[in-house]
């Protein structure tokens, strides 16, 4: 393995199964189930074009070459991150799957055009901006509050960028559900699947895997809930098939 593409404070680690291997810090917000959840949820082509939106260090495009030809982009606004994703690009030997873009998700339909991805995935800012909770570490506060962008805008980006008939693939907190749901529908993206994710069964969702499709008919499926832990504090079977089982289907 290659140190010497490292920065002060990074470090190289494998990612799942599936012979990757990814750059992280932790002077900067790592990756976690969410993002591994939302790559495996996602509906997308086996061909095509494909778009990360709040890309981070590019765990999600790394984890959908394990399941499709098609080409992958990214995109991140802060520099050190979209920085990482790029060497891990290059680590992986993966240049020619994967391009990672610097810069804002809101003015990329400029340089690229309307409707030209097949399909959209974004794991996004959870937490609104309110000024109390948002963490010192300003690459932190960025990946979990609406800073730099906040949830219409993601969406409107979404609309702008993805063809009619393609698929956006979203994950979220269940609080945030219902305006996104609204936000989808007030853009022309149609709720297909939704999934709740349970850290044990009996406690309340604490994720939300949503897909929609734009200008899709009036029609969602409720998926079964996915359990994470089960009653030993193991992680439950199919947690355990995503992280380290086959690399096909969905969540």
């Amino acid at each position: 393995m290659d140190n010497s593409i490292l920065e002060p404070s990074e470090r190289i680690d494998d990612l799942l199964t599936h012979q990757l291997h990814i750059i992280q810090s932790d002077e900067v917000f790592s990756f976690s189930m969410d993002a591994v959840l939302l790559a495996r949820f996602a509906g997308i082509p086996p061909r095509g074009k494909i778009l990360d939106l709040c890309t981070g260090n590019g765990v999600i495009p790394l984890l959908l070459t394990t399941r499709t030809n098609a080409d992958i982009e990214g995109i991140e606004i802060q520099p050190r991150l979209a920085g990482m994703a790029k060497r891990s690009v290059g680590l992986n030997g993966l240049e020619d799957r994967i391009t990672i873009r610097e810069g804002d998700l809101r003015d990329l339909y400029k340089e690229t055009g309307h409707g030209v991805y097949d399909a959209i995935t974004v794991n996004p800012p959870y937490m609104r901006l309110n000024g109390s909770d948002i963490k010192l570490n300003p690459h932190q506060a960025i990946a979990r509050h609406e800073i730099s962008c906040t949830l219409e805008e993601v969406i409107q980006a979404c609309f702008r960028l993805v063809k009619p008939g393609g698929k956006v693939s979203m994950v979220h907190k269940p609080q945030r559900l219902s305006d996104i749901m609204a936000l989808m529908r007030q853009y022309r993206l149609e709720p297909k699947r939704l999934r709740f994710v349970h850290p044990r069964a009996h406690l309340e969702a604490n994720m939300v895997l949503i897909e929609a499709m734009r200008d899709g008919k009036p029609e969602v499926r409720l998926l079964p809930p996915l359990i994470v832990y089960d009653e030993q504090n193991q992680y439950c079977p199919e947690i355990m098939d995503i992280y380290y089982g086959s690399k096909e289907g969905e969540v």
